[in-house]
């Protein structure tokens, strides 16, 4: 079982349902994937922080078991427990939204394996090769797997982690403590960058991956995972984007990426006729 944890609201959906089919489209083993999501309603911050409608997740579920019908998918609100942990602290206002904290939330969701690996992904990711090439790393005695953060190596410091692709070692993770000192470090002082900062400062032990594990910036081919966050252009002046897989025409345009074509295609597909179902 390879178990993957995402973490947001509708608001990102494409990238749940585009991250889950390049995982299932390039893995070649018959390994069935548990898929969780973290959601919550808060709308006390922002009327769009709302969850996720439950047709949007019947259409997720549909789509992952046909693949594979022993793959699951749970959608989890951990709205009580957001409130618990979180509720007014300094980083609430959280630099993308107050979902990027959820994943902090891990060891306190019974769902969550204990004592097994959990492969935390951003939505904003696709995978070019299988995922084995990354669940199946050994873990042995660090609390977790992560690639560097292309721009914080440089800015901040050399083995500053990008926490947008985590392959966790839940038992070791448990043991040291180590998502609850991550929500402790939340509750004490305000980071530019929440869930990354809080997460360094809470290790005891982290395996450095390659780049091509999470890259933000490139796709070679060997990128295992391709990582659609902000980036930095420089021409025709220097200027930023935040190019998402799903916005497949900028895809296509600006990065010149038709290696996901199968996967995006389907996408648009699935969505098309979602759409043609709701207004029939």
């Amino acid at each position: 079982m390879v178990n993957v944890l995402f973490c947001g609201n509708d608001g990102v959906f494409d990238g749940f349902l585009t991250c889950a089919l390049s995982l299932m489209k390039r893995t070649k083993s018959d390994e069935p994937f548990a898929f969780r999501i973290f959601t919550m309603e808060l709308a006390r911050l922002s009327p769009k922080y709302t969850g996720i409608p439950e047709e949007r997740i019947e259409l997720l579920r549909k789509t992952v078991q046909q693949y594979n019908p022993e793959n699951t998918l749970k959608v989890i609100d951990v709205t009580e427990l957001y409130e618990q942990e979180f509720a007014h602290c300094p980083n609430e206002g959280a630099y993308c939204s107050p979902y990027t904290l959820l994943r902090l939330l891990a060891d306190l969701v019974d769902d969550i394996p204990k004592d097994d690996k959990l492969l935390y992904l951003d939505a904003d990711i696709l995978f070019q090769r299988d995922v084995h090439l990354l669940y199946d790393i050994d873990l042995e005695g660090y609390e977790y797997a992560a690639a560097r953060d292309h721009y914080g190596k440089y800015l901040l410091y050399p083995n500053y982690i990008n926490a947008g692709v985590v392959l966790f070692n839940m038992k070791e993770a448990r043991k040291n403590g180590l998502f609850e000192k991550a929500r402790r470090e939340l509750r004490r002082k305000k980071f530019l960058f929440a869930d990354q900062t809080a997460l360094i400062h809470a290790t005891t032990k982290k395996k450095l991956l390659p780049q091509r594990f999470n890259d933000q910036k490139f796709l070679h081919p060997h990128t295992v995972v391709r990582h659609f966050s902000k980036r930095l252009f420089y021409t025709p002046y220097p200027h930023t984007e935040n190019i998402k897989q799903w916005q497949v025409d900028k895809v296509h345009n600006i990065f010149g990426y038709y290696e996901f074509d199968d996967i995006l295609n389907e996408y648009l597909t699935i969505m098309t006729k979602s759409k043609k179902t709701e207004t029939e």
